[in-house]
């Protein structure tokens, strides 16, 4: 997947817009407030093989079973112990956190109408205060996909921002601003693409080589 999503960075380039008419069809669209979490297990170290002190022999180490709570392990003096107390230090320095964001979910559902296998699709959502028609909110997303000929896919992406960074507060309560989904640009399995006019993937040049480095999980969007 990332050496596609890199390849495809070089060609954009190369390759002219095309037709304006997307291959892929939106037939619904809307967001709303949304929590995500995140989960990331910490990677912990296998600790060494303990090593043989003399409290470490069977005779020592059955009788050290009856120790008070609270006595030291005589294990984490050793130069094994302290370091694996170190790496442990540091791994747990290292690992993320749990964490749970609030923002905002924006789905959209799509019809392949062309015979050709969809992987990468990049689409994005607008939103405009028709108070501020110059003043347009954008939240752009890249998905990996398999949308064979023919058929549909929810595609959904989250997002720390919302419509309410462009549009007063009024016009958000009204629910009278305008909501536009475009989809930028289509990546076909056969190595084929189609792209908006208007539209390049230079624009999303930082913030598509972050996501390259990121984990994927298929089937996943990433917000750009």
């Amino acid at each position: 997947m990332k050496s596609l999503l890199l390849f495809s960075l070089l060609l954009a380039l190369f390759i002219p817009s095309q037709d304006d008419t997307s291959p892929l069809k939106i037939t619904s669209n809307k967001w709303s407030h949304a929590r995500q979490k995140i989960e990331v297990p910490p990677q912990g170290t296998v600790p060494p093989a303990q090593q043989m002190i003399p409290q470490n022999r069977n005779f020592a180490r059955n009788a050290r079973v009856n120790d008070p709570q609270g006595v030291r392990d005589p294990n984490a003096d050793t130069l094994d112990g302290r370091s694996a107390a170190l790496e442990k230090s540091v791994s747990d320095s290292r690992a993320p956190q749990t964490k749970t964001m609030d923002g905002y979910a924006y789905r959209i559902k799509v019809q392949n109408q062309t015979a050709n296998v969809v992987e990468i699709v990049f689409w994005e959502y607008q939103f405009q205060d028709p108070a501020q028609p110059d003043l347009i909110a954008r939240r752009q997303f890249l998905c990996g996909v398999n949308i064979p000929g023919g058929k549909g896919k929810d595609l959904e992406g989250f997002s720390l921002s919302g419509p309410s960074d462009v549009i007063n507060v009024q016009t958000l309560a009204n629910n009278t601003f305008k909501e536009t989904v475009l989809i930028n640009r289509v990546e076909y399995s056969d190595g084929s693409m189609w792209q908006r006019k208007g539209w390049s993937l230079a624009e999303v040049k930082g913030s598509y080589e972050r996501v390259l480095r990121e984990q994927w999980v298929p089937g996943t969007c990433k917000g750009l």
